[in-house]
């Protein structure tokens, strides 16, 4: 999990901003970042506020769902 902090801010703010947007995978992330799912979301924790986190984890979570529905 340490790769998460040796990353520079910028990278660290684009994950995020990455993590935020609805059309953009962890698998995406981990191509570019080489972050897995679990590593993306300790990021988010650290760096969003406790409800926004809760709040970005459910929309993940329906939208994943829905996705799946959908294929």
């Amino acid at each position: 999990m340490s790769k998460i902090f040796d990353l520079p801010e910028a990278h660290r703010s684009a994950i995020v901003e990455m993590a935020l947007s609805d059309h953009i995978s962890f698998g995406d992330i981990r191509a570019e970042y080489g972050l897995q799912e679990k590593q993306v979301k300790a990021l988010m924790r650290d760096t969003l506020r406790p409800a926004s986190y809760k709040t970005w984890r459910k929309r993940v979570r329906d939208f994943g769902t829905r996705r799946a529905h959908y294929k």
